[in-house]
């Protein structure tokens, strides 16, 4: 179950200890995992508190990756204060303006500000990988995947053949693990409500970075896809294909990019639905299933393409129409 948005008992006098004593802690958000971040205010302060609890999270990692994306002139919070043991850390305040939210308000936006996303990851992507980075390659791609027969199918009643489900990916995903593109540093969960509008900063530095502690050294082309087949929020073919073209033209990418993307968004998709069926059945986070539909519409997408043939021949034969979005009201 979600855990209760309340700070741990230890919070206030970790807070006091740093200069933020009798500071007010304001629920701000929790997340897939254990996560929770709290707001604190003092006076006209602001900052957030991350409550990554131990042994459950450990906050090592996004230590590591915020100074490192900092360092490569990113926007990453700032680590203002520290307590690994007890999982508490005190970060940069980004404000409220989140690229959901302002695209929700300012639709007209939207190819300026993901314009300004694929800039990011351009940037991001011209940068020897953040040392220590997991590996993120044709192994892990195809264990990710064994989350869909796992849980997504009995979830909805199917018995299909998980051995003709890994082989058909094999023969899919090999080619863009061969395709030498890469590795970078990946964020793994690059989307719009994990980027906020930083007040005062221009360019690529306007966008602030969250939730990167799983980032891992891979192809290029999985955070564009995450950024532009987005669960939680509907970006227009249109605007997918003119950012995929605007990501090629600024990097000299070929055909090999293309192709690797389309197959890294379908799997990304098809592990996601296993993992929101995950989070619903084993961890009892019921709101996930709202996003289940969607992420068919955009694994119907991705299907469609030339090159995922063995794929979509696999579905059609185990997933029948009504085991896909239309089981999901």
């Amino acid at each position: 179950m979600a855990a209760p948005m309340i700070p741990p008992d230890f919070a206030p006098d970790f807070l006091a200890a740093y200069g933020w004593e009798g500071a007010d802690i304001l629920p701000l958000a929790g997340d897939a995992s254990f996560r929770r971040y709290f707001r604190v205010v003092r006076g006209g302060a602001k900052a957030v508190l991350m409550d990554a609890p131990p042994p459950h999270e450990d906050p090592r990692p996004f230590v590591a990756a915020a100074e490192w994306l900092a360092a490569a002139g990113l926007s990453a919070p700032a680590i203002l204060a520290r307590d690994l043991e007890r999982g508490l850390l005190l970060i940069d305040d980004f404000g409220d303006a989140r690229l959901r939210e302002t695209l929700d308000a300012a639709p007209e936006r939207e190819a300026e500000l993901y314009a300004l996303a694929v800039d990011v990851l351009v940037h991001l992507h011209a940068q020897p990988p953040m040392p220590g980075l997991r590996p993120h390659g044709l192994d892990q791609w195809l264990e990710e995947l064994s989350l869909f027969p796992d849980w997504y199918c009995p979830a909805v009643g199917l018995e299909v053949d998980a051995q003709a489900f890994a082989a058909a990916w094999r023969e899919v995903l090999a080619p863009v693990a061969a395709d030498g593109l890469g590795p970078v540093t990946v964020l793994r969960d690059y989307h719009a409500e994990n980027i906020m509008l930083v007040e005062g900063r221009d360019g690529i530095a306007h966008f602030g970075l969250l939730d990167f502690q799983d980032a891992v050294a891979g192809h290029p082309a999985y955070d564009l896809a995450s950024v532009l087949e987005d669960a939680r929020r509907d970006v227009s073919p249109a605007i997918e294909r003119e950012m995929l073209e605007l990501y090629r033209s600024e990097t000299g990418q070929g055909a090999d990019f293309e192709d690797a993307y389309w197959a890294l968004a379908a799997q990304r998709n098809t592990r996601i639905l296993g993992v929101f069926t995950r989070l619903w059945k084993r961890d009892g986070k019921l709101h996930y299933t709202n996003f289940q539909r969607r992420m068919w519409g955009l694994l119907e997408r991705d299907l469609a393409h030339p090159k995922l043939a063995q794929v979509r021949d696999w579905f059609d034969r185990f997933i029948p129409a009504e085991r896909r979005g239309a089981a999901w009201p």
